[in-house]
């Protein structure tokens, strides 16, 4: 029985080993051949000369947005931009006055025009934000605009901030520049999960891979967006069928990059310096809110995708810190020596985006917990899909878009 007994220990502790193995050599690969993900250091250049710099319609999808449009939207009516520029908000079937305190906030501060209009309830087949995009490009196409900003409504960006991104997309070439906001760190739980949101985010769609010219091979390649705030050349955007083809898409930003990179056209995303987001995720349920709604949309509602994600968060981010516990707690000097140095790969790759959000080092140590919190997240994703209240969001819930009706 005694000699059963330690088999089965040295199994156990040899089966440890290997799997931290893996988890090791899965994070050397994130570290040298991801894109170098893990750096922050892609950031719109500075502000270049423009010869003539072009017209910008400003689109501004709004959904009861009254708590944080005050810290927002006078921001973009306050751009120092030397071409002309118009800001058209659509107000998407608000309830709390965001339109109305929209135009009374224009009212107290001169500068960029304002339009507020409403579309009405988006048709079967839109998401309701798509649809106020939709809206908002079809009044700022009768300004003949030569570039779009698509930008949220809980956005606020610094008085050069489209200057800087028209500059961005005149000397690069790009058909598309978009950034991601940084996002409001305050709360206890937002310094716990929101810079990790961001960093998965990066290990998705590293930025680097996204910038770069394709050579003429056909297809996307890697595409990403951050939808707080992107500049659109109007006519990438009418070849891509903007937002006509991706009417349905709750990543809209995702899929807004796709479909751009898709028809030839070439897109930058990177980190913010002087655009941020004012919506408060304050408690661990607000932010899992945010999450939930669309992670089972990013596995294209697909079960044998989510077992796989699960399998992979469980090995690359979970498998570390336990391998090295259970190691030291066993005497297994390999598992623990591991799973220990693969948790210091996953710590120190996630040190650069700890230091852009301004937060303490010692969060670093504690991301396979924010891992596993996202985990549950994503799961939790998928039953409230199975469930039809999937890709919930004030008042609105979404199908798939297999189940929706196709408009053509």
């Amino acid at each position: 029985m005694g000699q059963t007994a330690h088999v089965s220990a040295d199994a156990w502790t040899s089966a440890v080993t290997v799997v931290s193995a893996l988890s090791l050599a899965a994070w050397l690969w994130l570290l040298l051949a991801r894109g170098f993900f893990w750096r922050t250091d892609v950031r719109l250049p500075a502000c270049g000369d423009v010869d003539a710099w072009p017209s910008v319609c400003v689109v501004v999808p709004a959904r009861d947005e009254a708590a944080v449009l005050p810290a927002s939207l006078p921001s973009l009516l306050a751009q120092d931009y030397p071409g002309r520029v118009e800001v058209f908000l659509v107000d998407d079937g608000s309830t709390d006055g965001t339109g109305e305190l929209a135009w009374e906030l224009a009212r107290r501060q001169e500068g960029v025009p304002l339009t507020v209009a409403s579309p009405g309830e988006p048709p079967a087949g839109w998401t309701g934000k798509l649809w106020a995009v939709r809206h908002g490009i079809g009044l700022a196409r009768a300004r003949g605009p030569e570039y779009l900003l698509l930008t949220d409504a809980d956005i606020a960006h610094a008085p050069d901030s489209l200057r800087r991104l028209v500059s961005a997309a005149r000397t690069g070439g790009f058909d598309a520049v978009s950034q991601m906001a940084r996002l409001r760190v305050e709360s206890v739980w937002e310094r716990l999960v929101v810079p990790a949101f961001v960093y998965f985010f990066a290990q998705l769609y590293p930025f680097r891979w996204i910038g770069r010219d394709r050579g003429g091979r056909k297809g996307p390649g890697t595409a990403a967006a951050a939808g707080g705030c992107v500049l659109l050349r109007a006519d990438a955007a009418e070849r891509a069928r903007i937002p006509d083809a991706i009417r349905h898409a709750v990543i809209d930003d995702v899929a807004l990059a796709r479909a751009v990179k898709g028809g030839g056209g070439r897109v930058w995303l990177g980190l913010a310096d002087r655009v941020d987001s004012v919506r408060p995720y304050p408690r661990l349920r607000d932010l899992w809110r945010m999450v939930s709604r669309s992670a089972y949309a990013q596995l294209r509602h697909n079960p044998l995708v989510l077992a796989g994600t699960v399998v992979g968060l469980a090995l690359v981010y979970l498998v570390p810190p336990a391998a090295a516990v259970v190691g030291a707690a066993t005497g297994s000097a390999a598992a623990a020596v591991l799973g220990g140095a693969a948790w210091l790969v996953m710590a120190g790759t996630y040190v650069p985006m700890l230091r852009y959000y301004r937060q303490p080092l010692w969060l670093a140590p504690l991301l396979p917990f924010t891992a596993f919190l996202y985990l549950l997240m994503t799961v939790d994703s998928a039953v409230q899909h199975h469930r039809g209240r999937g890709a919930a969001w004030k008042g609105r819930t979404y199908a798939r878009p297999d189940v929706v009706p196709d408009e053509g």
